[in-house]
């Protein structure tokens, strides 16, 4: 018997004497530890207050804007305590990622003209169909869901901003 076969065979009894379940919970449990080496990447770019949504007038609707949507739409992202466990760090970083992509409004300014009377238009029709704010993220973010009287108002809004251009 080789020294690598004796190894096996401690093991292989130690574990023998456990029911199924037990083994099972060691493998789920160690897997999600070593999970946790998985680095995160969690980003907020810079703020360029020049290429920042800032339309004028419109505190209120900036501010449910802000509370609704900026954690996925902007680089100012306030990542919760549990964005820093895996594997849910993976997929908060992949549908920020995803939503910085569609749309960011910490770089609006750097959008053509007509490009951004084209976002107004889809926010508007996003949040009037109640397709944005996501409900996986007003489950976890009680400050982001929009009353009916909410969802309206900025839907009115992207549409007064949107008739400017």
């Amino acid at each position: 018997m080789h020294c690598d076969d004796a190894v096996f065979q401690n093991y292989y009894a130690h574990f023998r004497g456990m029911d199924r379940k037990t083994i099972i919970i060691i493998v789920f449990a160690g897997s999600f530890l070593l999970m946790q080496l998985i680095p995160r990447k969690h980003s907020n770019p810079e703020v360029n207050p020049v290429e920042e949504f800032s339309p004028d007038r419109s505190v209120t609707e900036l501010a449910l804007l802000q509370s609704a949507c900026f954690d996925c739409h902007s680089n100012e992202t306030v990542y919760p305590w549990y964005s820093y466990v895996q594997p849910i760090a993976l997929w908060l970083d992949h549908h920020v990622q995803e939503g910085r992509e569609e749309l960011n409004f910490s770089t609006w300014h750097t959008l053509p003209m007509d490009k951004q009377a084209h976002k107004l238009e889809e926010c508007s029709e996003m949040v009037e169909s109640k397709e944005m704010p996501l409900s996986s993220f007003t489950w976890t973010h009680p400050e982001a869901r929009l009353s009916a009287a909410e969802r309206q108002q900025i839907v009115d809004w992207f549409n007064r901003l949107r008739s400017e251009y």
